[in-house]
């Protein structure tokens, strides 16, 4: 309907005009700040296709934006104890991809939505600025891409029937078109397709499952035209047709999603919108401006929004796709593979742009590189364990910032809504000089009544006021007159009795006493002055008494302070005596291994030939190594040359070895694989000896990377504990001033925190005291370690008085954690205010703990975390623990806490 619509206005004569519009300020494209890598493309890339448009049109760069899912409730199990791999910056507009425990890379993006972002925020920065330029005439793209899983569906499609909050990109949207156009003169339609099998598919019929894909050969335009074009007029309309498409699109169950989308679904609405021209003024005989105007022009744009939500992006083994899913994901994956060529062709300006190869590129083709304005969201999950699909769809993001397309806007004149419009114009301004007179009429009738009426008044009040004045004028000349004759009759009296005046002044009388009253104050005074004068007597002597009794004191302080410093001293070495135990405790461990491996050695036949065999590999395979610029891996490398061997680098005199030693260590011990190995052959200890010796801040810095690598085994933690290793990074977060070190140590002491034999010891060792002494650094990634360790031995002691194992106060509050707890309970970084949410909840489930916890303020913050978390698992941990204490909830209702 709507192509033959085009055809008779083609044969009508109607005059198309492709022109460029100046877009407004907001919908101008930001270039993003680049890193030192990468630059941003000046040139104007080619679409897809070899056809275009010839015209100069305003250049639009493709923006992303990159949204963060929150930790569904499989990984907040499985990860609970261990940081997201992705950490944001939404102020900076950039994110951080953790590589391991000590590495990141950074990503700058158009727009970081964290995972708390509304529904709200994430459609105004992606989406809005897209349906304002369709709007204005261009044509506009939505897509989401990312993971299966990551939220692309809630982003896009969700409905919002039961919370109107949750609404997504599609109904928002059309919400915002239906509000500005006119219904009039202007129409929306819309169609709902899916591409399923490389096959595309109308999903309001589904019947109609082979839609072919036609191209203009002048334009370049693409079009569908067999697809089901539906008018929308109202808000409910459009909700129907999109609960229709939902139930006929393809989704399956996986291990990645619960109900996984097998398709790309594409939501294309179009709109026609007239758009009258600037007025011409018509000028008079004189040469002056006449109130004639010509009339309008109108112009019809014709634009159209493309909402794609794309398949999510999945490896076979993640997802355990088997038979016919399995073949779906083969199809998803080269589609999109297909999409990720083309837009590498178009940020690298190759000559040759593989848009044939899928259908989904060929829809595509004016959304990458074209005439549209693009909007790219890409969704990515917390959970390290899928940091692979993170970083790809992170890369892909980031090369789509780098397409380039050129805006233009499709016009053409409306003759036939010029006519209708000027007819309906003459006669309502007929209708309203008709009005106008009459109205005039009846407005210079009530003018002059209202006149009469008026005048009348005013002479009724004049004559009223001067009657009042006259009254008034007459009244005040009486009262005055009364007042002078009283005068004038007391002045009379006055003169009678003025010589009895004279004599009472004249006489003496009680003021005749003044002398003896001076003597009585000197009196006075001299009493007060001998009073004094004692009082500065006995002062004198207290002073000398005083002086007298402390001269022996003097002596009994110098002594307390002499064995003061000498208890002082005798704990210094003390604690030297327990650092050289602790030493002496390593070296004794890894001699009892050397002796071990040399009687093995021995028994096998000797020493030498064991070492010549185990460095045999490493001489053979040196020149193919180099040869081909292949480098072995960590995880080989104690294969080839012998662990045994790696670990005694770690003593030599050559610092570069040295260092160089400890980094292959921490490596190595990234693997979980091969922890057990390295903990067998010493190397723990071999770490702890580095962490004690050696105050160079790179060998103590991944030493302490490689520790907390291994104290993630529950069977190792008890072992750094036996060998010393608490106090050992302890004494390392008091002397470590590099955010790097302390991140490490408290990344260490965090992990030990989450055994529930190791509380009282770890306490007891100052490993409470070393974290809240590392807060001094103030570094995020540092309070985020920190906030975890405490997390963790929060969540142990609820556990351990839960079980009736533990009695008492908790551990964390007497050594004055809770101050810190409370103070960041509310921190701007997730991460942290997460942790201690946790830490928090934990700590409020034993009621011996409540009393502390209300004087320290901890109350309100865990009203405030049962109200405003934006973790529902959090919110009803801080509910049910505020309903189950006793002593809550009667300080509750003593601060009239509704709840």
């Amino acid at each position: 309907m709507a192509s033959s619509a085009h055809r008779n206005a083609a044969q009508r004569g109607n005059l198309k005009l492709d022109r460029p519009l100046n877009l407004r300020t907001s919908f101008k494209s930001r270039l993003p700040q680049q890193s030192s890598g990468s630059a941003i493309r000046r040139s104007s890339p080619a679409s897809f296709g070899t056809g275009g448009y010839k015209d100069d049109g305003v250049p639009g760069r493709v923006r992303v934006a990159v949204r963060l899912r929150p930790r569904n409730a499989e990984e907040v199990v499985s990860d609970a104890d261990f940081a997201d791999c992705v950490e944001l910056q939404p102020e900076l507009k950039r994110l951080k991809l953790r590589k391991n425990n000590w590495d990141t890379d950074t990503y700058e993006f158009d727009e970081v939505l964290t995972e708390s972002a509304s529904q709200k925020r994430v459609y105004e920065v992606v989406a809005k600025p897209v349906v304002e330029s369709v709007l204005e005439g261009y044509n506009g793209t939505v897509m989401a891409y990312g993971q299966t899983g990551t939220g692309k569906t809630f982003t896009l499609g969700q409905l919002g029937e039961e919370d109107t909050s949750d609404r997504g990109i599609m109904v928002r949207s059309m919400e915002d078109i239906l509000a500005d156009i006119s219904p009039d003169t202007d129409s929306v339609s819309v169609s709902y397709l899916q591409l399923y099998m490389e096959n595309i598919q109308d999903l309001l019929d589904p019947t109609n499952d082979n839609i072919h894909i036609v191209e203009d050969p002048k334009t370049g335009d693409v079009s569908l035209p067999g697809a089901t074009l539906v008018e929308i007029k109202d808000q409910q309309t459009f909700l129907e047709l999109l609960k229709l498409g939902e139930t006929h699109r393809v989704a399956a169950n996986t291990k990645l999603n619960t109900e996984s989308s097998r398709s790309h679904a594409i939501l294309m609405v179009h709109v026609r919108k007239s758009v009258v021209g600037s007025e011409d003024h018509l000028s008079g005989e004189n040469g002056e401006t006449s109130h004639l105007m010509k009339p309008y022009k109108p112009m019809l744009r014709k634009s159209k929004l493309v909402v794609v939500d794309l398949a999510g992006s999945e490896r076979i083994h993640k997802s355990g796709s088997e038979g016919h899913m399995l073949e779906e994901a083969k199809s998803i994956n080269l589609s999109l593979s297909a999409l990720g060529k083309c837009i590498n062709a178009l940020a690298e300006n190759s000559a040759h742009i593989p848009i044939r190869d899928s259908k989904l590129t060929r829809l595509l083709r004016d959304s990458f590189g074209g005439s549209a304005r693009t909007s790219l969201i890409v969704t990515i999950g917390p959970s390290p364990r899928h940091r692979g699909e993170t970083a790809s769809t992170i890369l892909f993001g980031q090369r789509a910032m780098k397409v380039e397309n050129m805006l233009k806007i499709k016009e053409e004149f409306d003759y036939k809504s010029l006519s209708k419009r000027l007819e309906v114009q003459l006669d309502r301004l007929i209708a309203e000089n008709e009005r106008q007179q009459k109205a005039f009429e009846e407005e210079i009738e009530k003018i002059n009544l209202d006149a009469e009426n008026r005048v009348s008044e005013v002479e009724q009040n004049f004559a009223d006021a001067l009657e009042k004045e006259r009254q008034k004028c007459q009244m005040d000349y009486m009262e005055a007159v009364k007042k002078l004759e009283e005068k004038l009759v007391s002045n009379q009296q006055k003169c009678d009795h003025g010589g009895v005046f004279d004599v009472k002044c004249n006489g003496e009388g009680p003021g005749h006493s003044f002398p003896d009253d001076i003597d009585e104050v000197k009196k006075l005074l001299q009493n007060e002055i001998n009073l004094r004068r004692m009082a500065e007597e006995e002062v004198r002597n207290f002073k000398n008494q005083l002086g007298e009794n402390t001269q022996p004191g003097a002596g009994g302080d110098a002594e307390i302070f002499k064995l003061r410093k000498m208890l002082e001293e005798e704990a210094h070495q003390k604690k030297k005596l327990e650092e050289e135990i602790i030493v002496l405790r390593s070296q004794l461990l890894q001699l009892s291994f050397e002796a071990d491996q040399m009687r093995k050695c021995f028994d096998r036949g000797g020493s030498q030939n064991g070492v010549d065999a185990s460095m045999s590999p490493v001489r053979h395979s040196q020149p193919k190594d180099i040869g081909n610029g292949y480098k072995a891996p960590f995880s080989t490398l104690f294969e080839q040359v012998g662990l045994h061997k790696i670990l005694s680098l770690l003593e030599s005199e050559d610092a570069n070895v040295r260092i160089h030693a400890v980094k292959v260590v921490a490596n190595l011990a990234a693997e979980e694989t091969n922890q057990q190995r390295i903990v067998e052959a010493g190397g723990l200890t071999s770490l702890l000896m580095l962490l004690r010796s050696f105050e160079d801040e790179t060998v103590r810095r991944v030493a302490a990377g490689a520790i907390a690598n291994l104290a993630m085994n529950e069977a190792n933690q008890e072992l750094i504990m036996d060998q010393g290793g608490i106090s050992l990074l302890s004494l390392t977060a008091a002397d470590a001033e590099d955010p790097q070190t302390l991140r490490m140590v408290a990344g260490a002491i965090a992990n030990l925190c989450g055994n529930d034999k190791l509380q009282v010891n770890l306490r007891t060792e100052g490993g409470i005291k070393a974290l809240l002494g590392i807060v001094r650094c103030g570094h995020p990634d540092v309070l985020s370690q920190v906030a975890r360790g405490i997390a963790n031995f929060a969540k142990c002691e609820s556990r351990a008085s839960t079980q009736g194992v533990k009695t008492g106060r908790s551990l964390l509050i007497e050594d004055g954690a809770l101050p810190w707890i409370v103070q960041n309970a509310n921190n701007e970084a997730a991460p942290i205010r997460r942790h201690i949410e946790l830490a928090l909840c934990h700590l409020a489930q034993h009621e011996v703990n409540a009393k502390d916890m209300i004087s320290g303020g901890a109350l309100w913050e865990l009203v405030r975390i049962s109200r405003d978390c934006s973790r529902e698992d959090i919110r009803s941990l801080a509910r049910r623990t505020l309903h189950s204490s006793p002593t809550f909830r009667s300080e509750m209702r003593r601060l009239r806490i509704e709840y």
